[in-house]
């Protein structure tokens, strides 16, 4: 990649996503410069520096919410590329903050396009980083060929342990064929974002790339935030020598996408910016794996208790998660390298740096 990115502005780029996305472009960008708020429940240690963050990454600590922050921001920053990924993410969290993720995820948004409208400044490309939590419970397929889209499943039918959609199986997401219909306020507000976004630059020269990704991890991932991932979850629980408990039966799925491949999707996405409408994009790898499967995977390197199945569940979780990265490919020139075994050696072999570093 050369300078051509220009001036970069990343939000949230002090986060697990905007560091290892600095180590790959900062150094060939003209400026790369990172707006975050330096939230505690993602940095361990909120006033310093993050140690993945690329030393060419100039660090503003300021709030998205903030529009004092912003016009100060752009009155001595004009950047070419904007990646927006400042988000709140907590799926469950955001149930009972709401308000806090509308205010990040929505509000952050509006006071972005704002902010460049009281500059006077169109960047020339945003890259939003979206959610496959948009597609909540996404599209289903009947023995007969018939499709649906099936409602949100109840508190009832969770009590009772009614987990799967009866008498058919899912679709995996994909942006041409599954409607967006998210069951989480989380899943709401990135969709908020998505529309937000498109509607204003339509009326701009700016071009939009949107990429929905799956569940991300991989080195760099807090290891302290309850929020970030059941991969580094599963690995403190059986690092520890417990058990690994799975909600529901242990047969939810999920498309995990190691952070490489993710920030070699944004990569390609900044390289090559839409002409015209806004372009949507899923990335994750089209694998499907249950939450048995990789709790298994993790016991195994840790020779932890084998995982045990709670029944527990979380409302606003979706059955059964995974994109289809055709058109991705297509469109982007990607395509998903890391297996999930590679995957999680790798972060695990990472995690292990952390806790003797901290001499655990």
């Amino acid at each position: 990649m050369t300078s051509s990115l220009g001036t970069v502005l990343v939000t949230g780029g002090a986060g697990f996503i905007g560091c290892e996305l600095s180590r790959a472009l900062a150094p060939s960008a003209d400026r790369w410069v990172v707006l975050d708020n330096m939230h505690p429940q993602v940095h361990a240690s909120p006033t310093s520096r993050p140690e993945r963050l690329a030393a060419e990454a100039e660090l503003v600590v300021g709030d998205v919410t903030d529009d004092a922050a912003w016009d100060e921001l752009l009155s001595r920053v004009r950047p070419d590329v904007v990646f927006h990924l400042a988000a709140e993410t907590g799926t469950a969290q955001s149930l009972s903050e709401s308000n806090r993720h509308a205010s990040v995820n929505v509000v952050g948004t509006t006071q972005m396009i704002d902010a460049f409208t009281r500059a006077g400044h169109d960047p020339a490309h945003i890259v939003l980083t979206s959610s496959r939590a948009v597609y909540g419970e996404g599209l289903w397929r009947r023995a007969d060929g018939e499709t649906f889209y099936p409602p949100q499943r109840t508190r009832a039918q969770l009590e009772a342990g009614q987990w799967e959609v009866e008498g058919a199986e899912h679709v995996p997401n994909a942006v041409a064929t599954s409607l967006p219909a998210p069951v989480s306020v989380y899943g709401a507000t990135k969709l908020a974002q998505e529309h937000v976004l498109s509607a204003w630059v339509g009326a701009r020269s700016t071009a939009l790339s949107v990429l929905r990704l799956q569940n991300v991890y991989g080195p760099g991932q807090s290891l302290s935030n309850p929020y970030t991932g059941i991969v580094p979850l599963f690995s403190r629980i059986a690092g520890e020598g417990r058990s690994i408990p799975l909600y529901e039966d242990g047969d939810i799925t999920r498309d995990f996408v190691y952070i490489d491949d993710v920030v070699s999707a944004l990569v390609a996405a900044a390289a090559t910016p839409p002409a015209g409408l806004p372009r949507t994009a899923d990335v994750g790898t089209g694998t499907r794996t249950t939450i048995r499967d990789l709790a298994e995977t993790v016991a195994a390197m840790h020779s932890a208790p084998a995982p045990e199945v709670t029944g527990q569940f979380r409302d606003g979780d979706v059955r059964h998660a995974r994109c289809d990265v055709a058109a991705t490919t297509a469109a982007l020139g990607w395509t998903p390298q890391w297996s999930l075994d590679d995957g999680v050696r790798a972060l695990q072999a990472w995690i292990d740096e952390q806790n003797a570093g901290a001499g655990r």
